[in-house]
């Protein structure tokens, strides 16, 4: 997942640096929601694997 984040950010970028504002933009908003859904699983995966083993 969080390769497709970083997928989603480079394609804003390439996007913004060519001038299309709008597809930009909605690029970035998805890259945002991705990395923090990434972030979440991955602190919900580290609890459950500390609670696992105690």
């Amino acid at each position: 997942m969080l390769h497709y984040a970083v997928v989603f950010l480079v394609i804003a970028l390439i996007a913004a640096l060519f001038g299309f504002g709008g597809i930009a933009a909605g690029a970035v908003g998805i890259a945002k929601i991705l990395f923090f859904i990434f972030v979440i699983m991955a602190v919900v995966t580290f609890v459950l694997g500390l609670l696992k083993k105690g």
